[in-house]
C-alpha cells in the first residue's frame, strides 16, 4: 500500500490556533495510509528577491518538505477579508525564484475555520486564486467554510458529533482528490 505524505500548511503562528486543532482533528479522520505533517511557516525571512540566489535554511527546509509532499493541505484563517500575511510570505518564498515553484502540481485542499458566520470565504478564494497561477491543483467541492461553535470539537480534540459527518465527507473527497492527482 502507499503512503501519501501530506504537508499540511496552517495559515496561523497562534499556539492555540482554531486553524491548528481543525487540522489535527481533519488529520485523524484520514485513512491509515495518510500521513500529515504539519510544516513550519514562522521561522521564514519575508521575502525578498534579492535572496532568491542564497535562500535561507528555512526557505530550503520548506520547499524540500512540500517537494518531498504527496499533497498539500491549507488551513487557513481569514484576516480582514483575505489570507494572513504570514501564509503569504510561506506561499511566496516556496514559490521562488521563478521556475523553481515547490508548489507547482501539488493537488491541494484549502478550508479555515473562524469566529465568524461566513467562516474563511474570502481568504479561501483568494488563496485559490493564488494557487491557481502557482499551478496547485485545488480540490473544488465540497467547499468548507466552517464557523467556529461549541461542540465543533470534543474535550479530545477530534471533530464533534454534529460536524463530523460532513467534515468525514470533505476528507473522504480530499483523499480521493489526492489519489487522482498525485505523482
Amino acid at each position: 500500500m502507499s503512503t501519501y505524505r501530506i504537508a499540511v500548511v496552517v495559515g496561523s503562528l497562534r499556539r492555540e490556533s482554531l486553524n491548528r486543532q481543525l487540522a489535527t482533528a481533519l488529520a485523524r479522520l484520514a485513512p491509515p495510509d495518510f500521513v500529515f505533517t504539519q510544516v513550519e511557516i514562522g521561522d521564514l525571512p519575508l521575502y525578498n528577491q534579492d535572496d532568491d540566489a542564497n535562500q535561507a535554511a528555512p526557505v530550503k527546509r520548506l520547499k524540500a518538505e512540500i517537494r518531498s509532499a504527496s499533497a498539500v493541505l491549507f488551513v487557513t484563517p481569514e484576516y480582514n477579508r483575505s489570507i494572513p500575511g504570514v501564509l503569504k510570505n510561506a506561499i511566496d518564498n516556496a514559490s521562488r525564484p521563478y521556475g523553481q515553484s515547490a508548489w507547482a502540481g501539488k493537488p491541494a485542499g484549502v478550508l479555515g475555520i473562524s469566529v465568524g458566520v461566513i467562516g474563511t470565504a474570502l481568504a479561501q478564494q483568494h488563496l485559490r486564486n493564488i494557487l491557481a497561477y502557482l499551478d496547485v491543483p485545488v480540490l473544488g467541492q465540497p467547499e468548507a467554510f466552517i464557523h467556529a461553535h461549541a461542540g465543533l470539537f470534543e474535550a479530545d480534540g477530534n471533530i464533534g458529533s454534529a460536524s463530523k459527518a460532513f467534515l468525514q465527507g470533505w476528507m473522504d473527497k480530499y483523499v480521493a482528490w489526492v489519489k487522482s492527482h498525485a505523482g
